[in-house]
């Protein structure tokens, strides 16, 4: 427990020393090991720390995943330290990034830091892009900016040791009701790496827009892809724009689980194909916000068709494990209609390789062995609701938590939040933190909880400051709940170090809200 509780402390006392200078009362200190976000699982603060200088090198070993990492650390570092920070196979000075069969599982890593060097080793190399993130905000926060900045750059001696407590820890970008472009979907996939999130959830489809090309229906993309909330002119990704955003992702060691929304949230597929409808007839686009009016037609065999094909593409075009199938929000279609409607489809989804991932009222049907289903209720959802979600854990149904009155990101923070909406209620940052996952759900599994996702819907989201404002600072905090041991949560401590991420938030050029229950430095 003293190890885990390091992990909370503000140590400083080592940072006044520098390598290769003589120590002096005005140098800074180095950034403690405890300020980490998400907390590590265990941290050893002590001993002298590590300066990186323009002599300092990256070592790597021979493989080619690892060095892409070093080449990903020298890019971070490069620009605010000026140095060349050359990558090298020889020595264990300098910041070594190590592959080494180790108790660190597919995510974990360990980091050494003392007057020589720092080392991070990890037995996958998802472990050393974690490690890595880990180092960054070691560093000061000035490391973050794009030109060259004074330093020095101390690392703080000790040790790191760290695993993630779920495999599963997302966040969803909606594309749907506003569109984003590939440019913008990587800078919120940086800003998730940061915090070791692992999963980026596109919604791909909805009433007000279509995002992705279908070659076998091309009118989704070229009509039902034509315009978003409140008119404006939409967009979609080709299929080398999505394999892009893919591929990207992969660079920072996330997956990406792509959602089609069915058989609700339709109706720009319905505009797009008259025939997928049940009467035959296709309705206007729509630009509204309203939920819950449109439906595939469930006793039709071209809606399966539909389904069928687009599930094909998508998933040729998506290397993960999983893809989305919605099934929230059905409320024009009957029961007995949905129930046929996901019997039919998800074996199609298991047809091209995938996992099937539904939001929860997919435990109102038959899950298929293997499904997630993804739990959006509030704190006040009915009992018979939780009952049914409890009932599928119980059987098998894995679970990814993302309670809307507490990790919404597109909910208020007050009253006087300009963005956002209220329905699931006000989340303040506090409110987002303090809950466990593990717990969250009276009767389920812990085994059943696979872990948690912060969804961001875009009505009201329209561009990057409007999504750092709303993201930040809770999405750092759901972070958190995924990685870290639950024997690390403290609302007390943690604001502490959310507040000390300020100052790397202003580098890299995040709006966030400045939330009055967290004690932000000054200005």
């Amino acid at each position: 427990m003293a190890r885990v509780l390091g992990s909370l402390l503000l140590v400083a006392a080592a940072g006044a020393f520098t390598v290769g200078a003589t120590p002096t009362a005005s140098a800074p200190a180095p950034v403690p090991l405890g300020r980490v976000v998400p907390a590590p699982a265990s941290v050893t603060p002590g001993g002298a720390p590590y300066r990186i200088t323009r002599d300092t090198a990256i070592r790597v070993d021979g493989s080619g995943e690892a060095r892409r990492v070093a080449e990903y650390l020298a890019g971070l570092l490069r620009p605010s330290t000026g140095y060349r920070l050359p990558l090298t196979t020889h020595g264990t000075a300098g910041i070594r990034l190590r592959l080494a069969p180790g108790p660190f599982g597919a995510e974990g890593y360990r980091l050494d830091s003392g007057r020589d060097g720092v080392t991070v080793t990890a037995a996958e190399p998802a472990g050393l892009f974690h490690g890595v993130q880990t180092l960054r905000q070691l560093l000061p926060a000035a490391v973050e900016k794009d030109t060259v900045q004074p330093g020095p750059w101390l690392v703080a001696g000790g040790t790191v040791t760290d695993r993630p407590r779920y495999a599963y820890r997302g966040a969803m970008l909606d594309v749907s009701r506003h569109f984003f472009t590939v440019a913008q979907v990587k800078r919120y996939i940086d800003q998730l790496a940061l915090y070791k999130i692992n999963e980026l959830h596109l919604h791909l489809s909805d009433d007000q827009g279509w995002r992705i090309a279908v070659d076998s229906w091309p009118r989704l993309a070229a009509y039902g892809g034509s315009t978003q909330v409140g008119g404006g002119r939409g967009g979609h990704y080709t299929k080398a724009q999505y394999e892009e955003i893919v591929r990207y992702a992969a660079s920072r060691y996330l997956e990406v689980v792509p959602e089609i929304d069915m058989p609700g949230h339709t109706n720009a597929a319905l505009a797009s194909y008259a025939d997928l409808n049940c009467d035959g007839t296709a309705p206007p686009l729509y630009t509204g916000t309203e939920v819950g009016f449109s439906s595939l037609c469930a006793g039709k065999q071209v809606t399966y068709d539909f389904a069928a094909d687009v599930i094909r593409e998508l998933a040729a075009l998506t290397p993960g494990r999983y893809l989305h199938i919605g099934g929230d929000e059905a409320h024009s279609t009957s029961h007995e209609d949905y129930v046929t409607f996901m019997d039919r489809v998800q074996p199609i989804v298991a047809k091209y390789g995938k996992t099937v991932i539904g939001w929860h009222q997919l435990t109102g049907a038959h899950p298929a062995p293997g499904a997630l289903a993804q739990y959006w209720g509030l704190d006040d959802t009915s009992a018979d609701e939780k009952a049914q979600v409890v009932k599928a854990a119980r059987n098998g149904t894995g679970l990814i938590l993302s309670p809307a009155d507490r990790v919404y990101l597109d909910m208020k923070y007050t009253e006087d939040t300009p963005l956002g909406q209220d329905w699931a209620g006000l989340v303040e940052v506090k409110r987002s933190y303090d809950w466990d996952p593990g717990n969250y759900l009276a009767g389920v599994p812990g085994s059943a909880v696979k872990g948690v996702e912060a969804p961001l819907w875009t009505e009201t989201i329209v561009t990057d400051a409007d999504i750092d404002y709303m993201a930040f600072p809770r999405l750092p905090g759901v972070a958190e709940l995924g990685w870290s041991p639950a024997a690390t949560h403290s609302w007390d401590a943690y604001k502490v170090r959310l507040a000390a991420q300020a100052p790397r938030w202003d580098a890299l050029g995040i709006a966030y809200y400045r939330s009055p229950q967290v004690p932000w430095p000054a200005h």
